[in-house]
């Protein structure tokens, strides 16, 4: 064979055919793939990475077991819980027996039992007349359709942090409510969202007390890992269903067709699913061009940015001086710390969260002080135990080439309600689909098993 024809054979293309082609192996594609299958549609599933469950990511590090990515369920998410049921798996809750840890912006650590931070009676009454309010806000705007609240474009143009501040004085309440939405589930500066989109957030989660209730929001776990999800979902699909390592380039689209190619595989369908976040929707060529408002809106739709941090311990010594492991401060470097210990293990693992500036902040400095800073931060929450961990990672998805963030995205200020009513639509036969651009359970697994199944649902109904 001449050099020329083994170039030729190493650059073929492959050609297949199927009813609905699936671009990402995450929760929302391989939910909805599997939906389709079970009706009797043929699926093609392409993920350019090279395994399968996209923002969940069970992974070793230095021998022991991490979840890189989303890992907790809590219990209104049904679909997800169901999903879990049906797969045989079982699911743990996370430990939270003992007293929690609440350091003030001045830096005084006080350990407290019970729901509410320990601060003073007006600023606790001023937090719990937030929380009431958001509450109200968020059952009467809802997750579904929050763009045609009768004050929407009115919450959509003032950031959080403003709109917080126009409706109380005090700056530690304003500051303790924000942290539940920016560091711990947008993970931008609360100036950088709007009123609009933390109560969508609220919403999606079922009020905003639920997302100020670690013990509802961060209940259970995967036993083997969230990812086995997804693994197990694929290898039910069948060999050959999906395909790894496989980017796609380009969308070429009729009303009715699509071709859709990566560097080795060429697939015509009848329908699409971009089962990805909506930051790598313009990773892809489509031919013809998207619509002028899909190429707009898109743009608007951005990564937060959180360092997920593990440290793992000898045994989980935090609880023989009566500590849960959890940990609040909105002035703190590592701003919410948590017990993540895996099921059945001896030893003891710790996660914690760096949002937004702190982040940045923190990917500046050199691996040794950044390590320093951040067990620092953790030992002034459970001790100076917290300094030697055994084993240390720091989870980042920013560097991640097909993920580019974490959590998931969000609007610019005024975007959600200029054009969140057309996230969902089809443009001809393409679909898109992400836990980004879910209702209830947005931002979450949960989110991303439903808008899975729904958007399969509406392929079977067309």
């Amino acid at each position: 064979m001449s050099t020329q024809e083994e170039l030729s054979k190493e650059n073929a293309v492959s050609d297949r055919t199927c009813d609905v082609v699936i671009v990402g192996a995450g929760p929302t594609g391989l939910s909805a793939a599997r939906r389709l299958q079970a009706a009797g549609r043929e699926v093609i599933v392409l993920e350019a990475r090279d395994r399968v469950g996209g923002r969940t990511w069970t992974d070793h590090i230095d021998g022991q077991m991490y979840e890189i990515g989303g890992q907790w369920i809590s219990p209104d998410q049904t679909a997800l819980l169901d999903l879990v049921r049906e797969l045989g798996k079982e699911t743990y809750q996370r430990h939270r027996d003992g007293d929690s840890v609440y350091i003030a912006p001045d830096g005084t650590r006080t350990v407290y039992s019970g729901d509410m931070f320990p601060v003073g009676e007006s600023t606790q009454a001023e937090m719990t007349r937030l929380i009431d309010l958001l509450d109200e806000l968020a059952a009467r705007i809802g997750p579904d359709a929050p763009w045609d609240a009768p004050e929407a474009a009115e919450l959509d143009s003032i950031s959080f942090h403003h709109w917080l501040r126009s409706q109380s004085e005090d700056e530690l309440a304003c500051a303790n409510i924000g942290m539940f939405i920016a560091g711990g589930m947008l993970t931008k500066p609360t100036t950088a969202f709007s009123a609009l989109q933390a109560i969508l957030m609220a919403a999606s989660a079922g009020s905003f007390t639920h997302l100020v209730d670690d013990h509802f929001i961060l209940d259970r776990r995967v036993v083997g890992g969230m990812q086995s999800v997804s693994e197990q979902m694929a290898a039910e699909l069948g060999e050959g269903t999906v395909v790894l390592d496989s980017p796609v380039r380009t969308i070429d689209w009729t009303d009715d067709t699509v071709r859709v190619d990566t560097d080795t595989m060429s697939v015509s369908a009848s329908s699409v699913i971009v089962a990805v976040p909506p930051n790598l929707y313009s990773r892809i060529s489509y031919v013809p061009h998207l619509p002028r408002l899909q190429q707009i809106f898109h743009q608007h739709q951005s990564m937060g940015l959180v360092i997920k941090v593990h440290a793992t311990y000898p045994s989980p010594f935090w609880r023989e001086a009566g500590l849960c492991g959890t940990g609040f401060g909105a002035g703190q470097l590592v701003q919410e710390v948590y017990d993540n210990t895996n099921h059945g293990e001896e030893r003891g693992t710790l996660v914690g969260f760096i949002s937004d500036v702190r982040a940045d902040e923190m990917f500046a400095l050199d691996e040794e002080t950044r390590k320093q800073r951040i067990l620092e931060s953790l030992a002034d929450f459970l001790g100076p135990q917290a300094l030697d961990p055994e084993v240390f990672y720091l989870s980042d998805f920013g560097a991640e080439e097909w993920t580019r963030g974490a959590y998931a995205t969000s609007y610019d200020l005024g975007g959600l309600h200029r054009w969140g009513r057309f996230q969902n639509d089809p443009v001809g036969p393409i679909h898109f689909a992400s836990s980004d651009i879910a209702a209830a359970g947005y931002q979450h697994v949960d989110g991303a098993v439903r808008i899975g199944r729904a958007t399969a649902e509406k392929i079977l109904g067309a």
